[in-house]
């Protein structure tokens, strides 16, 4: 498929990673519903993400669908669902899917129902944990069958990682509802879940692994779409490793967004498996066509902005869009190195976008 193709279908990367994908149609009405990450995409910390509330309810208004799921197992669908209301979004808790509700999904099919289960977490953790019909315990001495850890941010005691730890090491099957090492904050990059399960595994002898629900993990996707009956999904999300990655392993189309922790340098030298179909600002990116990158013979072209490779360094010419030069030097990079990443040397072309 060559890139008018891609940029009628919007398909070409899906599996590829060639190159960014464009679209004839805005993205809200090719996809009946957008699986939305909320940590740097729709807000951060407490407060929404510039544009993000408004392109949400146009989307919502020409039928699109949405959903918001999130690695965050520290709160409630109710409480998020609150949250986003506050932001002006009318979201209700069955449009909210946590990782902490794939996991315990996941530790229900594997243990009988009733079964005690330690837990390390908050209360979207213990929560969601009941609502599978599981019985939270916190001490590894009140008999657990389990183990699962999920965010419990700041206030999370570290006693409870003791426990996690002793259980673990007792040889308990172990869960955890994600392991991103960070999360965004509103006063920079923070310690994530799995931070965290670094810490139980460490000190539970160091030779074990969780079993992972979240993003990008299968589970993560499975539960999404049981809950929103999605058919043609949207992956939206600002983290390469997790949204994007889960996209692939989903088989879906994606869209990164630069509101939250991936940059332009990481996105260009991203590997395969990070490659989203799809790259906007922000989630405007829904609501109007994407220009695909064209392929001029060794060079591509993107808008007024042009990009090629020369001697193993990118170059960027022409005047123009600096969203469209990035879909650009994605193209000139992951169609050098279609199997993983570059090694080209990108940093002033980056650097000329001023993103």
């Amino acid at each position: 498929m060559d890139a008018e193709d891609a940029q009628g279908t919007g398909q070409a990367t899906i599996g590829s990673g060639l190159l960014p994908a464009g679209s004839d149609a805005p993205l809200a009405e090719r996809h009946d519903t957008a699986l939305l990450d909320l940590d740097g995409v729709v807000y951060v910390g407490g407060a929404a993400v510039e544009h993000a509330v408004p392109s949400l309810l146009t989307a919502a208004r020409g039928g699109m669908r949405l959903a918001y799921v999130t690695n965050n197992a520290a709160r409630t669908p109710e409480v998020v669902a609150a949250h986003l209301a506050e932001l002006g979004l009318p979201a209700v808790p069955s449009e909210v899917v946590t990782s902490a509700q794939a996991v315990a999904r996941l530790v229900s099919e594997a243990v009988p129902a009733g079964s005690r289960v330690l837990y390390a977490g908050a209360e979207g953790l213990r929560s969601a944990l009941a609502e599978r019909g599981l019985v939270p315990v916190e001490s590894a001495d009140e008999e657990p069958v389990a183990v699962v850890q999920g965010y419990g941010g700041p206030e999370l005691p570290w006693g409870r990682l003791v426990e996690a730890a002793l259980a673990v090491g007792r040889g308990l099957p172990w869960f955890a509802s994600n392991t991103d090492l960070t999360i965004p904050t509103p006063r920079g990059v923070g310690p994530g879940n799995g931070a965290a399960v670094e810490v139980v595994r460490i000190g539970s002898g160091g030779t074990r692994e969780p079993v992972v629900a979240g993003k990008p993990q299968p589970p993560m996707h499975r539960e999404s779409v049981i809950r929103t009956g999605a058919r043609t999904p949207l992956v939206v999300g600002d983290r390469l490793d997790t949204d994007i990655e889960g996209a692939h392993n989903g088989g879906v189309d994606s869209l990164l967004v630069l509101t939250g922790v991936t940059d332009a340098a990481a996105l260009v030298a991203a590997p395969p498996h990070h490659r989203p179909t799809y790259v906007a600002a922000d989630l405007r990116g829904l609501l109007a066509p994407i220009p695909g990158p064209v392929d001029e013979g060794g060079a591509w072209r993107c808008g007024g902005m042009r990009a090629a490779v020369d001697g193993g360094t990118l170059v960027l010419t022409g005047r123009g869009q600096p969203l469209d030069g990035l879909r650009a030097l994605c193209a000139a990079a992951w169609s050098t190195s279609p199997d993983g990443p570059s090694g080209l040397d990108a940093a002033e072309a980056v650097a000329a976008l001023g993103l």
